[in-house]
């Protein structure tokens, strides 16, 4: 089969592409043949040994996955081989095929194309756990979403608007605020404006936002946090930015809000059944019509390099997709 591994820590770039033995499913394991694979900016911190988990090299990026069930292992009698399944991974995704433990495995409703439901897996995952299960998103209330024109930010926009708050996106180009807007954003601020913690104030009718999602970090966390509403609750997810904030404490107490982690990887490891169950919920609204996953790219595995890079230079709107057995579509 084919894979693109990482065989030694450092950019993207160096990522090769190898023909190398299928895995071999163990007890208690599935063989998927994987259909397709988001590209997340996780991959591109597991490439560069800036991840908080380093894999043994070489290795192939990629941590969600849609696939068919190829053959099972030992001891394993579900999912029927032939079935679609998704799954949420570190890293081995980048590939035609892959080995995870059944108990991993959530089934795709029928009509839910792979693409989407690769997409579904960590983006939209980490989504709902950081605004409904760590952030208490309600009804009524107003979500900032910061690095909105991302593909967890477009995330945010979505899961925020379906759990009926008012969303306001944060970003850097008119071009990236106008596809927020059409994602169903009620606003959008330049966050590199230096007055946009004016605007924001103007928005919020001078009380700011009860939750803000932060994907991004760095230099805009502090005056994004400085507008938080009384009582708000402010979402550590990432740190696309490539710096993590030092945030002074005295707003937490001043403000008496919440700075809150999401770390949805080690949610997922540590509460099984609770992650299993929010990805089922999330492909029921797929296939129900009510939740459509943001894919605005997708490429061959052949051009993973070229959808990491993308991804670097902040030039993705939306989701990005390898697909492996399929035709991909026109960036």
């Amino acid at each position: 089969m084919k894979a693109i591994l990482c065989e030694a820590y450092g950019p993207p770039s160096q990522l090769v592409l190898k023909e190398i033995d299928s895995p071999v499913p163990g007890p208690g394991q599935v063989l998927v043949r994987v259909e397709a694979c988001g590209v997340n900016f996780p991959d591109i911190l597991l490439v560069e040994g800036k991840y908080q988990q380093k894999p043994a090299l070489p290795f192939a990026p990629g941590g969600e996955i849609c696939g068919t069930v190829a053959a099972l292992g030992e001891g394993v009698l579900a999912p029927a081989i032939g079935s679609r399944v998704a799954a949420l991974m570190t890293y081995g995704g980048f590939a035609e095929e892959v080995v995870l433990d059944a108990e991993r495995l959530v089934p795709v409703p029928e009509g839910v194309e792979p693409a989407a439901a690769a997409a579904v897996c960590l983006a939209y995952g980490t989504v709902l756990h950081g605004l409904r299960d760590r952030g208490a998103l309600q009804p009524g209330e107003t979500l900032l979403v910061l690095g909105a024109a991302g593909g967890t930010g477009m995330a945010a926009i979505q899961l925020g608007k379906l759990l009926g708050a008012r969303v306001i996106a944060a970003a850097s180009s008119e071009a990236k605020r106008q596809a927020c807007r059409d994602a169903g954003a009620d606003a959008a601020v330049d966050y590199t404006d230096p007055n946009w913690r004016e605007t924001l104030r103007g928005l919020t009718g001078g009380r700011g936002p009860d939750v803000i999602f932060d994907p991004v970090g760095g230099t805009v966390a502090e005056p994004a946090l400085r507008s938080i509403a009384w009582r708000g609750r402010y979402l550590v997810v990432g740190f696309a930015s490539g710096e993590i904030p030092r945030l002074p404490f005295n707003l937490a107490l001043l403000k008496g809000c919440s700075v809150t982690g999401v770390f949805y990887g080690d949610f997922a490891r540590r509460e099984k059944a609770a992650q299993l169950a929010l990805l089922a919920g999330l492909f029921d609204w797929v296939a129900e019509g009510k939740l459509v996953p943001l894919v605005s790219e997708s490429f061959p595995l052949e051009q993973a390099v070229a959808a990491l890079e993308r991804l670097a230079a902040r030039q993705a709107t939306g989701k990005l997709v390898l697909l492996t057995h399929a035709a991909p579509t026109a960036p």
